[in-house]
């Protein structure tokens, strides 16, 4: 009997994985230049994400101190006056993709609804938003892009930079999922 119920558990586990997809490599850029100034962009790349491919729900999660900037001093602001790192080392994303079916993913992009909760210093909005996704080999390519704004999470841009510094901020998604095993 013993036997039976570790086999029992050990299939249910192994099922429950095969239904999620998952990244410790996602890219996500963020850009907030104002032309006729230095661009304002930064990329991480070790975003972690997973993916329900049974249900749609998906949750991303970064470190603040990952995004790394071509100028240090940008990125130590970044990190120091704005974001508050120390303070709130993470950014989360819970959503779902709204009428995910796996079995409508192709090689060929489709576009789905992504509808979750951003939280960035403490702070959580609504998002809704376009997400594409293809079927790679082993694979789930996602994309996507949206804007939020530094007002959404408190985050208060000094007067002598604020004309330096975009109001809405474009968040770019590139993630390579692959299956959970």
């Amino acid at each position: 009997m013993k036997n039976i119920g570790l086999l029992l558990m050990l299939f249910i586990t192994s099922y429950a994985s095969a239904q999620k997809y998952f990244s410790k490599t996602g890219e996500t850029e963020f850009k907030a230049s104002v032309e006729a100034f230095e661009p304002v962009e930064a990329i991480n790349k070790s975003t972690t994400v997973l993916l329900n491919t049974k249900n749609g729900t998906i949750a991303a999660l970064l470190f603040v101190k990952a995004f790394h900037f071509e100028i240090a001093l940008m990125e130590e602001h970044f990190n120091e006056n704005y974001m508050d790192s120390d303070k709130f080392p993470k950014a989360v994303f819970k959503g779902e993709i709204i009428d995910f079916d796996m079995t409508s993913l192709s090689e060929i992009k489709k576009e789905f609804k992504l509808k979750g909760k951003l939280t960035v210093r403490g702070k959580t909005k609504n998002i809704e938003t376009v997400v594409y996704l293809k079927k790679a080999t082993n694979k789930i390519l996602l994309t996507s892009k949206f804007n939020v704004s530094p007002q959404d999470f408190d985050i208060e841009i000094p007067s002598i930079v604020r004309n330096k510094i975009a109001n809405a901020i474009q968040l770019k998604l590139n993630y390579e999922l692959i299956e959970k095993k």
